[in-house]
């Protein structure tokens, strides 16, 4: 696989500038895949899925995508949308093939709307990964990050309702309130693996159905690559007859600059655990590529760890900056695969009280 500065879309279009949907190209929804009615068929989707993905090990899901596909191109958007912490953003990456999406287990750890793309044979996927929708708190930055999924799920093709497989909970209520009729919504039943019996599973999905209108129930995990591949299959069935709208190895529309600076706010939550509160966030300072008579790359990044306390800068600073030394390396070492670069990172960690609920500031930080 390329190295992902060679899969960065440097002219990506606007949403503006996107080709309009024709209506008339839109596929309606396959009759016969449509939510199972009883118990049988539920029982029967469960036993499909299971057995799909036991054998992900000796080929692709019969539902994939072929590499050499023939006719016309397909391309469209597909949004990720759920709770915090159901395996949105693992799942993306899954689908994409390639981290572009930082993932801790902090809740909130997307904040941005991120946009991961993957061809397979005649048609191009768009998947766009949302933050989690936040119902506890009301600051700035939860509304800026509750916005960011609202436009997410307003003009697409297709959402994936992700949830955990045997669990509906309020949060998961509020986000599915905010789906628009005419969509088709997938329901994602993701972390099956932690369901061990099926008897478990099928009277929470004859429950599900009651609850919307599901296009289709997809019980995976994230972290299988057989379910991986039937839920290409699945998603391609729904987007559009359409030219693509990017390159054909590109994997996403950000650019290195902004995945540095998630690089080093996954590093810093995976090292402060839930001491930290989600109050921080990464501003980058300096990105810059150099030349070397050494190495054929080499880029130079220096960013500022934003938190809103004085014992929090300690914390991340860790005892005689050990714990901020550690965050630096492992970003560095990441960026490094990531980029196919000599990587130089330097970090600072600065206080500014209240940020979070400072709308001005929340902007100035890169949130909508």
């Amino acid at each position: 696989m390329k190295n992902a500065t060679k899969n960065v879309a440097a002219s990506a279009q606007p949403a503006s500038e996107k080709p309009q949907k024709d209506p008339k190209s839109a596929p309606a929804t396959p009759a016969s895949e449509s939510a199972p009615q009883t118990a049988a068929e539920l029982e029967a989707l469960l036993a499909r899925a299971q057995s799909q993905g036991a054998g992900a090990a000796d080929g692709a899901a019969a539902d994939a995508p072929a590499e050499a596909a023939t006719g016309a191109q397909r391309c469209g958007v597909i949004a990720i949308v759920g709770k915090p912490n159901v395996g949105k953003s693992t799942l993306l990456n899954a689908l994409v093939g390639q981290k572009i999406s930082i993932t801790s287990r902090k809740a909130q750890t997307t904040r941005h709307r991120i946009t991961g793309i993957r061809t397979l044979g005649q048609t191009q996927f768009v998947f766009v990964d949302t933050p989690g929708f936040q119902t506890r708190h009301a600051t700035a930055l939860n509304k800026s990050l509750n916005k960011t999924v609202m436009g997410a799920i307003g003009d697409v093709d297709l959402i994936l309702f992700v949830v955990e497989a045997g669990s509906f909970t309020l949060a998961d209520a509020k986000v599915l309130s905010l789906f628009k009729p005419g969509i088709p919504t997938l329901l994602i039943a993701n972390k099956l693996d932690n369901i061990h019996r099926r008897a478990e599973i099928a009277p929470w999905l004859k429950g599900m159905q009651e609850r919307h209108p599901f296009a289709e129930f997809v019980p995976m995990s994230a972290k299988n690559k057989g379910d991986i591949q039937r839920l290409y299959g699945i998603c391609e069935k729904y987007l559009p007859e359409a030219p693509w709208w990017y390159e054909a190895d590109e994997l996403t529309d950000r650019s290195e600059k902004f995945l540095a600076s998630e690089t080093v706010r996954e590093k810093l939550f995976r090292f402060t655990g839930d001491e930290l509160p989600y109050t921080s966030t990464v501003v980058i300072d300096k990105f810059e590529e150099e030349k070397s008579k050494v190495h054929k790359r080499m880029v130079r990044v220096a960013a500022t760890i934003i938190v809103e306390r004085d014992s929090h800068k300690a914390m991340v600073i860790g005892d005689k900056g050990e714990r901020l030394k550690r965050i630096g390396t492992e970003t560095r070492q990441e960026l490094e695969k990531l980029m196919d670069a000599k990587v130089f990172v330097e970090l600072w960690v600065k206080v500014r009280s209240g940020w979070a609920d400072d709308e001005a500031r929340v902007r100035s930080f890169g949130y909508e």
